[in-house]
């Protein structure tokens, strides 16, 4: 399961997910994708499940790259527990991800092998997502 080693805070705020993803969306490494539709927080069991389904696919060809990284702690308090007593502690580790994120890449397979690995990866996140190409992606920030 991914998490921080360390972290400067212990408990962070929920902040926002208003926007477009400026930063990681464009395949650098691979030749196919699973790009974001929509924002939402994806946590490292989700990322793992989704990592597993790729390369269980793939038979261990190729290469699988997540470009996310799970590092802000989500509180939870105990059940049963009355309002007030303060924030709960830290449960699980989730990454934010806005429209427009690229989260998997996949190189080193056939195309059909790639997007059928994808997509199996693809069931396993809570967001609306598309699978991309490399020449898809470029066209449309060139075009923007």
């Amino acid at each position: 399961m991914l998490m921080p080693k360390r972290v400067k805070r212990r408990k962070v705020q929920r902040g926002r997910m208003t926007g477009k993803a400026t930063r990681g969306n464009k395949i650098n490494y691979g030749d196919f994708g699973i790009v974001a539709q929509e924002p939402c927080w994806i946590t490292s069991n989700q990322i793992e499940a989704a990592r597993v389904a790729m390369t269980r696919y793939t038979k261990r060809g190729g290469k699988v790259w997540i470009k996310i990284f799970p590092d802000k702690p989500i509180t939870k308090k105990p059940a049963q527990t009355r309002m007030g007593s303060g924030k709960g502690n830290p449960e699980f580790w989730v990454a934010v991800v806005k429209p427009g994120r690229v989260m998997f890449e996949i190189g080193g397979v056939k195309e059909e092998v790639a997007r059928e690995a994808l997509r199996l990866a693809c069931h396993k996140l809570p967001c609306k997502v598309k699978i991309a190409s490399r020449a898809d992606l470029e066209n449309t920030v060139e075009g923007e």
